[in-house]
């Protein structure tokens, strides 16, 4: 029996030494020595924040919690390892919902540069619980890459690290060329109900052009208020995307929407501003009450932007609600929050609005 235990003890103790060994051929760095990408405000945030803690207080209570959500939030880095590690906490234990995915609600989404410049979808990290590590790629050729990790859409970070090979090099890739876009709006613009992370409309895009995107999507909370507007106006982008009518009825888009934008015009006299009527829900065609509220807010919203044009403002630009998502009715998972399908299309109608704007 004692040489039984011995000899356990033994084999336990060799183990412990063989992980302990395999543990410390990796290193780890921090996120946030790589710097996060998709962040607005970089000098007066916490680490995984999308607004700076000088809004608490100033904008709505659900605005300024779901601000610590990190969508569009993004590393963008180089290695040559042919293995890649990570670990991450997340701050809320609810994990995924009824209509939305662990992976795009807490989960993490790893793309790759290709010799073309395009991105590939390369692998994600799977949320099991509050704290996770787990292997992203291992036994990859060998060579030096770029990549783009996606952080969660609807939870927030506590840390987030990366482990590669001791012998490997880690390094912060180039940014993006130009100034960002912002996009400000709903439940949609945060990413529900994409798959995973790389899946919303705002990575999409990001990658197609080529350029920063700041994700201020806000749950339920997109609604123009006065505050937002002169947040936002702080910010220097390429071009201002206004995406909010899901979360208004049409006597809010009458009196919010022209005084929101004079805001933001006031601040930057110059750049473009587009106003985007909502996807059009997939049982309006049958549902009245969803059919009329569609009418209704899109009439109220081209009200206000032919009145805007009509005070004098200029680089104002419009997106309609037709082909946003598709007209099969295959585009989102309850009629309104968008399928990665969804997604995709919903892309591909922003993409041409910008690219004309962005190329003038």
């Amino acid at each position: 029996m004692r040489k039984t235990l011995i000899l356990i003890f033994l084999l336990g103790a060799t183990f412990v030494a063989f992980s302990q060994e395999k543990k410390d051929t990796l290193k780890w760095t921090e996120a946030k020595d790589l710097g996060v990408g998709g962040k607005g405000w970089v000098s007066d945030s916490l680490d995984y924040y999308r607004l700076p803690l000088r809004a608490r207080g100033h904008v709505p209570t659900s605005v300024w919690d779901l601000s610590k959500h990190t969508a569009g939030f993004y590393l963008h880095f180089i290695t040559d390892a042919r293995t890649i590690k990570v670990k991450w906490g997340l701050t809320d234990v609810n994990l995924g919902m009824y209509h939305f995915a662990p992976t795009g609600v807490s989960g993490l989404d790893l793309y790759v540069k290709m010799h073309d410049n395009s991105w590939h979808w390369l692998a994600i990290g799977r949320p099991i619980k509050s704290d996770n590590e787990q292997t992203l790629v291992e036994n990859l050729p060998e060579g030096k890459r770029e990549y783009i990790l996606y952080l969660p859409l609807y939870n927030g970070i506590r840390y987030l690290e990366l482990g590669i090979p001791k012998e490997n090099k880690l390094e912060k890739a180039p940014a993006f060329p130009g100034k960002p876009i912002v996009i400000y709006g709903t439940s949609i613009i945060q990413g529900g109900c994409a798959s995973r992370p790389g899946m919303c409309s705002t990575a999409i895009l990001e990658r197609r052009l080529n350029r920063e995107f700041i994700n201020l999507g806000f749950s339920g909370s997109g609604r123009m208020e006065p505050e937002l507007a002169t947040l936002i106006s702080e910010l220097d982008p390429a071009v201002y995307f206004i995406d909010c009518m899901p979360n208004l009825k049409a006597d809010e888009i009458a009196v919010r929407v022209e005084p929101f934008i004079k805001i933001v015009r006031k601040v930057h006299p110059e750049t473009p501003i587009v106003l985007a009527e909502g996807v059009i829900y997939n049982d309006a065609f049958l549902v009245k009450d969803q059919y009329l509220k569609n009418n209704s807010n899109n009439e109220a919203l081209r009200n206000a932007y032919e009145n805007l044009v009509k005070s004098g403002i200029k680089n104002l630009y419009y997106q309609i609600s037709e082909g946003q998502i598709g007209l099969d009715g295959e585009g989102t998972v309850d009629g309104v929050h968008l399928t990665d399908l969804g997604f995709m299309r919903q892309a591909d109608a922003y993409e041409l609005i910008l690219r004309s704007i962005l190329h003038q």
